[in-house]
């Protein structure tokens, strides 16, 4: 780029006058050097306790529960069974299933999240379509849900669903 030393009259100029862009695309790149660093290093999060948390039947024919411990230890259906053995256990039984491959899991807080991870990673790898998480009532509060059968002054829960089938 070269300078006009003025001779010129009042001609006009046609470069550009990137000086004022350069300047702030340095800022903008010297931000996000700065930045990226935190987002990276994450963040500790606190998961909701549970309240006024809807009572759910267990059904023992239809609903397939998977637990985890603090120790990492699994229960299916409330059964102990040893981590080789839960991945042929959870194909075999959604394998049969054409429709409602739903599981639930219900994992210790302390537990590492990742072991979370990588159970719903395991179930849906042999035939889990929805995984739900289940969650206990905070203690010291009651479920004001209409249908409960947890909620003081409430009738019991209906065996089947409004609308739903037996």
């Amino acid at each position: 780029m070269s300078m006009s030393t003025g001779g010129g009259g009042n001609s006009v100029k046609a470069e550009p006058n990137v000086t004022p862009m350069i300047d702030v695309m340095l800022v903008l790149l010297i931000i996000f050097m700065v930045v990226t660093p935190a987002l990276l290093a994450g963040f500790n999060a606190v998961p909701p306790q549970g309240q006024n948390l809807k009572d759910h039947p267990e059904d023992a024919e239809n609903d397939q529960v998977l637990g985890i411990d603090r120790d990492g230890n699994y229960y299916l259906n409330k059964q102990p069974i040893s981590k080789t053995a839960i991945e042929g256990e959870i194909k075999r039984i959604f394998e049969k299933r054409e429709s409602d491959k739903v599981m639930y899991l219900k994992a210790d807080k302390d537990l590492l999240y990742s072991k979370v991870v990588d159970a719903t990673d395991m179930a849906a790898k042999n035939g889990v379509r929805v995984i739900g998480l289940i969650s206990d009532q905070k203690n010291g509060t009651v479920s004001t849900v209409v249908g409960d059968s947890k909620a003081p002054g409430s009738p019991q829960a209906p065996a089947t669903p409004p609308g739903g089938k037996p």
